[in-house]
């Protein structure tokens, strides 16, 4: 199930959430639909945290440059960005929020 990092209450669809497990920074993410995403917190194009960026839709941007990358696949759909960020399981269990390091959503390559 993985390491609990918040309450479901605690993320927001207008501001991302920067935790660390396991020595990996993650931005926990709330889309507008409500679900809550997990992706790697450093933007690939700098060593940027993600969670400091705008959260739209579905996608997290980064603050500095202005890279949007998909909560769902961590792929960049904004320039300068061309590298995908790692995207992590999330379970949420009695509206605590679960993020797993080890294992990706189905589908989404590492």
């Amino acid at each position: 199930m993985g390491t609990k990092v918040c309450s479901a209450d605690d993320v927001t669809p207008a501001a991302a959430k920067r935790v660390v497990v396991d020595g990996v920074a993650i931005a926990v993410v709330k889309d507008s639909a409500g679900t809550i995403h997990a992706i790697g917190d450093t933007c690939t194009h700098g060593d940027i945290s993600l969670a400091e960026g705008f959260v739209e839709d579905d996608t997290l941007e980064c603050w500095a440059h202005g890279s949007k990358f998909e909560l769902t696949t961590g792929k960049p759909l904004t320039l300068p960005a061309y590298e995908p960020v790692p995207v992590f399981t999330v379970t949420v269990v009695d509206g605590d929020v679960y993020v797993d390091t080890t294992a990706s959503p189905a589908g989404v390559a590492q």
